[in-house]
């Protein structure tokens, strides 16, 4: 492949102050894992407002996004990592089947009360 102004796979420069060999593809990756971990804290914060377990709809959101972030690395970086594609697949298709059925129960616009 050759090495353009959009390679992901290339070191990112910016960066290389750290002492880390950070890449676009990692910094995808790195923003995904955050973002499905963070999904927690929502669900957290939900919960303790509500006063009653409750998953908020970007809880799903979030899962959607991570899942999909840190699969894409798994599977276009250098990387290319069969474990992480198979780590991340079924939880993509949970968490898109789970939003789904949100959107249909709750409706698009749902109250902001309701959870």
């Amino acid at each position: 492949m050759e090495a353009g102004l959009f390679d992901l796979n290339r070191q990112l420069e910016w960066l290389a102050w750290s002492g880390l060999h950070v890449t676009g593809w990692k910094l995808i990756g790195y923003t995904g894992a955050l973002m499905f971990g963070a999904r927690w804290l929502v669900q957290f914060v939900a919960t303790r407002r509500a006063g009653r377990p409750v998953i908020p709809r970007l809880f799903w959101y979030m899962s959607v996004v991570g899942s999909v972030m840190t699969l894409s690395y798994f599977l276009f970086s250098a990387k290319q990592d069969s474990v992480g594609v198979l780590q991340n697949l079924f939880p993509t298709f949970v968490a898109l089947y789970n939003l789904m059925l949100d959107i249909r129960h709750r409706g698009w616009r749902r109250d902001r009360g309701t959870h």
